[in-house]
């Protein structure tokens, strides 16, 4: 009877595997985004699925973006681009990710200094909200 009863719980999938399927609408969403008020700055982020040098510098920019302060990162909205899925950008882009570009009052974007996932999140806050600036 006991194995019945497991062989029934472990046919049932887990709630864990059906959160990880779902995939967020966005990695990040800055709370300015919320508001119309204020004026928001874009980044792009190209990369490609398996890339320990993108994920690794996902993981900093998702802190950086949640650190307050003077550099603060609360009204970026940064757009994740797998570059597999445009040949264009994987012409492009391919032996560079992960690059990082922002994109200009016009629409173009300008790609902006490598910046290394090594480096702390208080310097790649700093370096980003530096480059937004000019």
């Amino acid at each position: 009877m006991a194995f019945a009863s497991m062989a029934a719980v472990a046919a049932r999938p887990s709630s864990i595997a059906l959160l990880t399927r779902r995939r967020p609408r966005s990695i990040f969403t800055p709370l300015a985004s919320l508001s119309s008020s204020f004026r928001t700055r874009k980044l792009v982020l190209y990369s490609k699925p398996g890339c320990c040098l993108c994920d690794g510098l996902k993981e900093k920019l998702q802190a950086a973006f949640l650190l307050s302060g003077p550099h603060s990162l609360h009204d970026v909205d940064l757009q994740v681009r797998d570059i597999t899925s445009n040949p264009e950008w994987e012409r492009a882009y391919q032996y560079e990710i992960p690059v990082l570009a922002k994109v200009l009052s016009d629409g173009t974007e300008e790609t902006l200094p490598r910046i290394s996932p090594r480096l702390g999140v208080e310097l790649i806050q700093k370096k980003i909200a530096a480059a937004l600036s000019q």
